[in-house]
C-alpha cells in the first residue's frame, strides 16, 4: 500500500533521508542492520524493484503521481503487509526543499542487501570486470553501463571503489548495477587483493587481464584473449591506473592501441573498449 502525503517542509525523520543525510549515513543509518540508498528516476526504481529491492518511502514530484511515476507507485501499492509514506510537493517547492531539481520528479528510498560472496557472484560467468580503487562514483556508475551492455557477467570491486549504490553511481549506471552481479572483495579488514582474490579467481577458472599503458603488453585484439574461456578484466583507479603488483600477478597485461598522441582513456571509456571487444566472446 502507498500513503499520499502532501508536504511543504523537508523536516522529520522520514524526510531527512532525503533532505539531510549524506551517502555515509544513508549507508550506516539502521546499524547494525543494512542501511539505505536512494534511486532517483522511475526507470531506475523499476529496475530496483525487479531486482528484489524493498522500497522504504517516496518523494515525487506532485505532477508525476499520474504521469511518470505511476507505474512504480502502482508496483509499490501492491507490496505486502507494509504501507509506503510517499512524500509529495510540486516541483517548485521541491526544488527549495532539496536545493536541486528531481530527475524525472522521483526518488525513492530502499533498503539495501546482505551482498554475495565472491563465489555466487562468479560462479555462472564467463567474462567479469573487476575495478581496483575506482574512486568516482560516475566512473563507477558508468563502467557498470557498460559492463552490462557489453557482455561482462559479473563486476568485482576493491573496498577503495566507489559504492555503486551510491545515488550518483546509480543514477548514471541507468539502474543497471541492479541488473549485473556484482560484490566487494573480502572485507574492510581484508581487502583480499591483490591476492588472495586473484588466487580465487584462478580456482574457479579464470585467466586475468590487466589493462595497463605497459610496453611489455598484448594488443587488446590479441586472438589468445579472445580464445580464454574465461577472463577476467581488470580495471586501475583514475590517474594512476592499477597497482604494479595488480600488474605483475595478473596472466596478461593488455593496452588498447591509441592515435595521436593520446596516452591513455579515462577508465570509463577504456572499460566500454575493453569490453566490447573482450566480452563479445560467448
Amino acid at each position: 500500500m502507498v500513503q499520499i502525503i502532501q508536504i511543504d517542509r523537508l523536516e522529520g525523520p522520514d524526510l531527512e533521508i532525503f533532505s539531510k543525510l549524506s551517502e555515509p549515513e544513508l549507508y550506516h543509518y539502521r546499524e547494525p542492520d543494512k542501511g539505505l540508498f536512494i534511486a532517483e528516476s522511475p526507470n531506475v526504481i523499476d529496475r530496483a524493484l525487479d531486482a528484489g529491492y524493498q522500497p522504504v518511502s517516496m518523494l515525487i514530484d506532485t505532477k508525476e503521481i499520474t504521469k511518470n511515476a505511476a507505474n512504480v507507485l502502482e508496483r509499490i501499492r501492491i507490496f505486502p503487509g507494509k504501507t509506503i509514506p510517499v512524500f509529495t510537493a510540486p516541483e517548485d517547492v521541491l526544488r527549495k526543499l532539496t536545493g536541486f531539481p528531481l530527475t524525472r520528479g522521483c526518488l525513492c528510498a530502499m533498503e539495501r542487501r546482505e551482498l554475495p560472496s565472491i563465489q555466487e557472484t562468479i560462479k555462472d560467468a564467463s567474462r567479469i570486470a573487476i575495478l581496483e580503487e575506482v574512486v568516482n562514483p560516475t566512473n563507477v556508475g558508468a563502467i557498470f553501463r557498460s559492463a552490462a551492455a557489453l557482455g561482462m557477467d559479473a563486476v568485482l570491486l576493491t573496498h577503495g571503489c566507489s559504492d555503486p549504490l551510491y545515488r550518483r553511481a546509480i543514477r548514471v549506471s541507468m539502474g543497471t548495477v541492479f541488473q549485473i552481479p556484482w560484490t566487494f572483495l573480502g572485507n574492510r579488514r581484508d581487502p583480499g587483493w591483490p591476492q588472495p582474490g586473484l588466487d580465487l579467481l584462478r580456482r574457479s577458472g579464470f585467466k586475468t587481464a590487466a589493462m595497463a599503458l605497459k610496453k611489455e603488453s598484448v594488443s587488446i585484439s590479441d586472438p589468445s584473449l579472445m580464445k580464454e574461456p574465461k577472463l577476467a578484466v581488470v580495471l586501475g583507479t583514475e590517474g594512476e591506473g592499477l597497482a604494479a603488483e595488480t600488474i605483475a600477478d595478473c596472466d596478461y597485461t593488455v593496452m588498447i592501441p591509441m592515435y595521436h598522441g593520446v596516452d591513455s582513456l579515462n577508465v570509463a571509456a577504456a572499460s566500454a573498449v575493453a569490453f566490447w571487444q573482450l566480452g563479445k566472446h560467448r
